[in-house]
């Protein structure tokens, strides 16, 4: 077993890749967050070689993220190259033919995988007639709260209906950063559910103000808040993204579906809950028990607030139940809130009634930090729930552990 700097990889292959594709996040980058993902890939694979099995979530996940970013084999030859360099660089003498043979044959096997794999998402995407990207006009620019703002999107060539997705997939967005030189791209959850004739996406974007110790401003979420408006156009690449809930399943009929966010995590969310309810505009879902549980800092900073309690007014197997950290002189108890002065606690909720823990068929989509993520987990499955049970999104680069 050896240890090496990820960075040695990765700021090599980023130069010889930055004219064909758009670069990692930077701030991924600057915290080590990408690199350290692209060794924990590899070394994972090193320890399940002989039970991959364990590594079908992982790979179906970064497949997913690799397809919206239009990766391409020719690019995993880069990596490889580089991979193999920082090996040697480490291990110096210490690395014979025999190792940095064994490396290049595993990492070769691992790129096999991933390409395989997503040239079938590929091969779906051209089945939409949408490979690449695709230059998308801003249509409505709307603010949800202090801090998100949602754009409606519409396709420049005018081609509709846009291909439809499953709710809580994402798109990949990429802009042009004069200040860098080169293309940055995020992903952005599709926080509208799947029209059947859509004429637009819909993503709502948190502006990042950076938080310590490093508070580094997320570049692209202050470029669209502050200087894309209706009218200015964006690139997107296909839907992607492996979590999601398919509405129409009917052998989940009845079964309840329990979502919950903090923050900007209820994007993602939203899309799923939009989809559970009937809408002229929606495929029409299977019926099913929905508990929408939401924590912001504050209403100020809420979204979505007025769309939820309608949906749960409309809709009697809907509830929805909001935590806020501090209250302003005009927010009403059971309107903006029902837990104040509180961040998310399951315990105060009812166990049957909202949380359905006693259900075997019950499913859990959570979505915000990785650590508000891991103690909501940890808490269902204390709670009784089988943990395959428990979805998590991730916004950023790598995997949540359990710890």
């Amino acid at each position: 077993m050896f240890l090496f700097t990820p960075s040695v990889i990765c700021k090599p292959a980023m130069v010889v890749t930055s004219n064909a594709a758009p670069i990692p996040s930077t701030t991924s980058q600057t915290t080590g967050r990408q690199p350290r993902a692209l060794a924990g890939a590899v070394l994972a694979y090193a320890t399940y070689i002989d039970d991959l099995p364990k590594l079908t979530h992982a790979i179906e996940r970064i497949a997913h993220k690799h397809a919206s970013l239009q990766v391409t084999p020719a690019q995993y030859d880069i990596v490889g190259k580089y991979l193999m360099l920082a090996i040697g660089q480490v291990l110096g003498a210490a690395a014979t033919a025999e190792i940095v043979d064994a490396w290049t044959a595993a990492y070769g096997f691992l790129a096999s995988v991933f390409i395989g794999r997503e040239a079938d998402l590929y091969k779906n995407q051209a089945a939409d007639g949408w490979l690449g990207w695709r230059k998308f006009r801003i249509a409505k620019k709307v603010a949800e709260s202090g801090n998100i703002t949602s754009f409606y999107l519409a396709p420049s060539d005018g081609v509709v209906p846009l291909p439809t997705f499953l709710p809580g997939q994402y798109v990949s967005l990429q802009l042009a950063v004069p200040s860098l030189g080169y293309l940055q791209s995020r992903q952005y959850s599709l926080s509208a559910a799947p029209r059947q004739k859509g004429e637009t996406y819909r993503i709502s974007v948190k502006r990042d103000e950076g938080v310590p110790p490093l508070g580094i401003k997320g570049i692209i979420s202050n470029m669209l808040h502050a200087d894309f408006n209706e009218g200015d156009e964006v690139e997107l690449s296909h839907p992607q993204g492996e979590f999601v809930l398919d509405p129409a399943d009917k052998s989940k009929e009845g079964a309840p579906v329990v979502l919950i966010s903090a923050g900007v995590g209820a994007t993602a969310l939203m899309s799923i809950l939009e989809s559970l309810v009937p809408s002229q505009e929606v495929a029409a879902p299977v019926k099913r028990p929905v508990s929408w549980i939401h924590a912001s800092f504050s209403s100020e900073v809420k979204p979505f607030g007025e769309a939820v309690r309608k949906i749960a007014e409309e809709n009697e197997n809907v509830s929805a139940n909001v935590f806020l950290e501090t209250l302003r002189e005009e927010d009403k108890l059971g309107v903006d809130y029902q837990f104040a002065e509180s961040k998310l606690d399951l315990a105060k909720l009812d166990h049957e009634k909202e949380l359905h823990v006693g259900d075997s068929r019950s499913e859990y989509y959570l979505c915000g930090s990785e650590a508000f993520m891991v103690e909501m987990r940890r808490t269902l499955v204390a709670l009784g729930v089988e943990k395959e049970r428990v979805y998590l999104e991730l916004f950023a680069t790598g995997d949540v552990g359990d710890e």
